[in-house]
């Protein structure tokens, strides 16, 4: 099996000039990243449908399982993190354990959750808008706001079908364009919006703690229906499985290594940082959430926080929460949209991808035609194709990913116990095991439909590497010479 040498890759690290990646970001900045991809508006939604369906008041303890299935994997990224701060994540650790089909793959696997994610939060933050705006007063075109397939009846019976979702093409236009200008803006916004979306949830966690009802924490875990997963410990577990999503995404913060200023110590505080940070901050709303109201009164409800505001006076902190929402969703959009064009980056310099997708912008070196193309698609997917189709953000391939990234850990401390590790993933070889149960525990779970995205997704991926990729890999090449 074809695979990068370590040294290789710690050449590539080490590489300075105007061809390669600006290093501009700090631990503060990667802490944030991570944080601005994990909080979503998920914590709004899957909160109240893990506390209803599956945990009931429990839900906490669900945050904190699956927080724990989260830091297996994370200890694992931290330590590839610290040892190759390359762009390219856990694409880049297959390469050097696993090989080039296996790290093609990977690479591919994340190509499907970041550019799927960022067309479906497009197109939610697009619905989002227009709820928000229609509190003011202010309506959107309804033909601008939708995708050809679809359509909307008004008030007066009239049907309007819809041309373009506008909104959803403009704000992926929009953070392209931020990104292109460099990481350094594109992290500085981010950690803009990223304070304004946890000060909306400390709010939310401060006013609604005066409204908590003891009494809605009786029985804590529901007794168990007899069917697993719907409440007991059962509930628990499946619950965590629910909630387990709304954590991915810190290991996009490990795309972004090689712009970062000295990554073997920041990498790590960026990934194990985000994931602590926002572990604390799920537990915590999801105890006043399930405090304020009873689990039972989130049952088919759309808008689970929107019940437990009902409990108070403060009838603005429904309209501050889908603020908090539009601007989760954007720092979300912004965060795939640099994952994405990251792994682009180093699938290409690899070669198995087309040139143009490493090319730096001359001025702010970054990979600016990445970024114009992938607008390009993913705002026209997001344009013009409904939300249903479209489908939730996949988690599949991240799982997948998780388990590889584990795996590597295991294969490279056998291969290479020496080499200098900056950082140690601690109780080897448990904890990567350990990553890679809790892995295929949760991808087990997944439904059928998930894995036929995945399979034919990865048909796809075999024709482009088998028809392109493999006769243009700089490491064959080499290998051939």
């Amino acid at each position: 099996m074809l695979k990068k040498s370590l040294e290789m890759l710690q050449q590539e690290a080490a590489e300075t000039g105007k061809l390669t990646l600006k290093r501009s970001l700090g631990a503060i900045n990667l802490v944030a990243i991570g944080i601005g991809v994990i909080i979503g508006a998920g914590l709004f939604s899957l909160t109240g449908i893990a506390a209803a369906n599956n945990a009931g008041p429990a839900v906490t303890l669900s945050f904190v399982v699956a927080a724990v299935g989260c830091a297996f994997s994370a200890l694992c990224y931290a330590e590839f993190a610290s040892m190759v701060p390359v762009a390219g994540s856990a694409y880049t650790y297959a390469y050097a354990t696993l090989g080039e089909l296996f790290a093609w793959i990977i690479g591919w696997d994340l190509v499907l959750e970041y550019s799927v994610g960022a067309a479906t939060v497009g197109i939610s933050w697009s619905q989002y808008l227009v709820k928000f705006l229609a509190k003011f007063n202010i309506h959107l075109p309804a033909q601008f706001v939708q995708s050809p397939f679809e359509s909307v009846t008004l008030a007066n019976g009239e049907i309007i079908h819809g041309i373009i979702n506008l909104p959803a093409v403009l704000i992926i236009a929009l953070i392209t364009a931020i990104i292109i200008r460099g990481t350094k803006g594109s992290a500085l916004f981010n950690i803009i919006v990223v304070a304004l979306k946890v000060g909306v949830v400390l709010v939310f966690i401060a006013l609604g703690w005066n409204y908590i009802d003891p009494a809605n924490y009786h029985p804590y875990i529901p007794a168990n229906t007899g069917k697993f997963g719907e409440f007991g410990w059962s509930g628990v577990l499946r619950g965590a499985g629910v909630v387990f999503f709304v954590f991915i995404g810190f290991d996009i913060v490990a795309t972004m290594a090689q712009e970062t200023k000295n990554p073997k110590r920041n990498m790590p505080i960026g990934i194990i940082g985000s994931l602590l940070i926002c572990t604390i901050l799920f537990v915590l709303f999801g105890y006043v959430m399930t405090g304020m109201a009873n689990y039972t009164e989130f049952k088919n409800s759309a808008a689970p926080v929107a019940v437990a505001i009902q409990k108070t006076p403060y009838a603005w902190l429904s309209q501050a929460v889908i603020v908090a929402i539009l601007i989760g969703y954007t720092s979300v959009i912004l965060v795939d949209l640099l994952g994405q064009s990251r792994v682009f980056y180093s699938m290409s310099r690899d070669g198995l991808l087309p040139k143009t997708f490493s090319q730096l912008h001359p001025k702010f070196q970054t990979p600016a035609r990445s970024n114009i193309v992938l607008c390009i698609f993913i705002s026209l997917f997001a344009g013009l194709v409904p939300i249903s189709v479209v489908g939730e953000m996949t988690s599949i391939g991240t799982l997948l990913a998780f388990i590889m990234v584990c795996a590597g850990v295991l294969i490279l401390r056998k291969q290479q116990p020496d080499v200098h590790r900056p950082f140690r993933t601690p109780f080897v070889p448990l904890v990567p095991i350990l990553g890679i149960i809790t892995c295929l525990v949760m991808m087990v779970s997944l439904p059928a439909d998930t894995w036929i995205r995945l399979i034919v997704w990865l048909a796809i991926g075999f024709a482009i590497y088998f028809g392109y990729g493999k006769k243009n890999s700089r490491l064959r090449l080499r290998e051939k010479l």
